[in-house]
Parts: C-alpha cells; structure tokens; sequence
C-alpha cells in the first residue's frame, strides 16, 4: 500500500526541541529509503515541510512509522492513500 503523507511544522510550537528534531529527519529517513519503505520525499516549497510517499503493508505500519518521527509532535498530517493509475489503452477489454 502507497500512501503520501504531507507533513507540515506547526510553527507556532517553534523552538530549539523542533529545530533538533527536524535535523534528525535524514537520519530517521536514511534506512527507511534503504528498504523501500519510503519510496519518495520531497520539501514542500515555500513551506515547512515535507511530502513523503511510504510504501507499507498496513495502515498500522504506516501509523507506527509516523509516531516514530522525530517531527511527530511538532508536525500536522494529511495522509492520501494512493491507487494505482492502469493505461486504459493497454486495457485488452474495451466496454462500448
């Protein structure tokens, strides 16, 4: 299952503990990446943030993976689970 989930700082909890847990997101992001769990990310322009996509068995692995963020309670989450887009062309069966 392939979600992205945008995650955004609350700026208004700014302080040294957010600055240091935004610092750790590369190395909670490196073995993630290693296996495949997290297929993509992104910085979100403009923004204090960022889009991430993970790839995970379950909505709970994806919900644990979250909590274990450094940027877990300092962030707010929009999560859209992702669906595979077939070619209509390459369809063998056209309904008419």
């Amino acid at each position: 299952m392939k979600f992205l989930v945008l995650w955004r700082m609350e700026l208004s909890l700014l302080s040294s503990e957010m600055a240091a847990a935004v610092a750790r997101m590369p190395r909670y992001a490196k073995p993630l990446e290693e296996r495949g769990t997290v297929v993509a990310r992104y910085h979100l322009v403009g923004q204090h943030g960022g889009a991430w996509i993970y790839e995970v068995d379950s909505n709970e692995e994806l919900e644990r993976l979250l909590a274990t963020s450094p940027v877990y309670n300092f962030a707010r989450y929009e999560i859209y689970p992702l669906a595979e887009m077939p070619d209509p062309e390459a369809s063998s069966t056209i309904a008419h």
